[in-house]
């Protein structure tokens, strides 16, 4: 799937992953490939980034935000300190 995470001055992360986990207002959550359409506030907390099969990740730490996941293609737009 498609991720691009975005700050307001620059881009975070692009590119292809097979998961991410989020720091929702509601709780954390992972999406996967074909994860039903959803638009979420993030909370202050981290991002990972599962971006290989072996379970590779980046991690990125965030002040807030939104998500919108839709057709395999996840779109954040954050808050960094």
């Amino acid at each position: 799937m498609k991720i691009s995470i975005l700050a307001p001055d620059k881009k975070i992360f692009t590119g292809e992953a097979t998961a991410i986990t989020l720091p929702s207002v509601n709780g954390s959550f992972t999406a996967l490939e074909n994860h039903a359409p959803i638009v979420s506030l993030l909370d202050k907390g981290q991002i990972l980034v599962q971006t290989s099969e072996n379970g590779e990740k980046q991690a990125f730490d965030i002040q807030g935000g939104f998500v919108e996941i839709s057709d395999n293609s996840v779109t954040a737009c954050i808050e960094v300190q």
